[in-house]
């Protein structure tokens, strides 16, 4: 095994785990996964019904695994998450995955109204701040575990008409490197996952506003949209070498590269790529 550089070393094999957004997508990806690991998984989401259907999907890989509402965007019903991840397991959670997120787009800053400014930041920025928060205290505590932050891509590739979900991914990456940071030493991991394309329900779930955004996004999951699977099974292998960054597909690493590199450049083009789509 090899040490974490930010805190120790973790396994998240037979992991008691929680995880938020479980009700679909990478969110449901990530219990499934741990459940195939042997471990046992809190499956957290807003909608009972998906969160007792993810549970069923566990209980079939041979793990065990538990339902639970829980609105991120409240911190009193993280913090009743966290005490029901301690009465089911007998102790504090090993690995936190705070996925729970919405997505919006296709108006440009000034026309996008603040109600979704506010919708978005509530759910995708406050919601993994509650859930570092509440679990942070309790796994340094512990002296082992790991913190699962879903980003995005769009904390670093900033497209235009994205303005309120690339805000809220950025924040949740510098979170995540910030708590990496406190965290050092401690024997508790930070990993953050920034994908770009991923094929689940997120632009069914919500609008786009703009229908040829929309198109496009929807022509992206299909052209280089990887499965959930694929990307809870690369993060969860990650978690246990002890990364920081979790960037899973070759578009996602050009665009993390392009921005560091050649930051003003890769600003400009993605203002006249946009213009193009449209």
């Amino acid at each position: 095994m090899r040490l974490n550089p930010f805190g120790g070393s973790h396994r998240t094999r037979q992991a008691d785990a929680v995880v938020t957004g479980a009700g679909s997508g990478i969110g449901r990806a990530f219990a499934v996964e741990l459940g195939r690991r042997g471990g046992r998984v809190i499956c957290s989401d807003i909608d009972a019904e998906r969160a007792r259907e993810t549970v069923e999907l566990v209980s079939a890989t041979g793990g065990k695994a538990f339902d639970a509402v829980c609105d991120v965007s409240k911190i009193d019903q993280v913090e009743a998450l966290a005490a029901t991840a301690e009465q089911w397991f007998g102790k504090t959670a090993d690995v936190v995955v705070n996925n729970a997120g919405i997505g919006r787009g296709g108006e440009v800053i000034g026309d996008a109204p603040l109600d979704e400014w506010h919708q978005v930041l509530d759910i995708n920025l406050w919601g993994v701040i509650h859930g570092c928060h509440v679990f942070a205290p309790r796994l340094r505590a512990a002296g082992t575990g790991a913190i699962v932050n879903v980003a995005s891509a769009a904390a670093f590739g900033v497209a235009p008409r994205m303005a309120a979900y690339n805000v809220s991914k950025a924040g949740v990456l510098a979170l995540s490197e910030t708590l990496a940071a406190e965290l050092s030493g401690t024997g508790v991991s930070v990993t953050a996952l920034c994908p770009t394309a991923v094929k689940t329900n997120i632009l069914q779930d919500v609008s786009i506003g703009d229908e040829n955004i929309s198109e496009w996004g929807d022509r992206l999951l299909r052209w280089t949209g990887r499965p959930p699977a694929s990307i809870a099974r690369t993060t969860l292998d990650a978690v246990d070498r002890g990364q920081l960054y979790v960037v899973p597909q070759i578009e996602a690493k050009l665009i993390w590269q392009s921005k560091r590199l050649l930051p003003e450049p890769y600003t400009r083009a993605a203002g006249l790529l946009e213009r193009l789509v449209r």
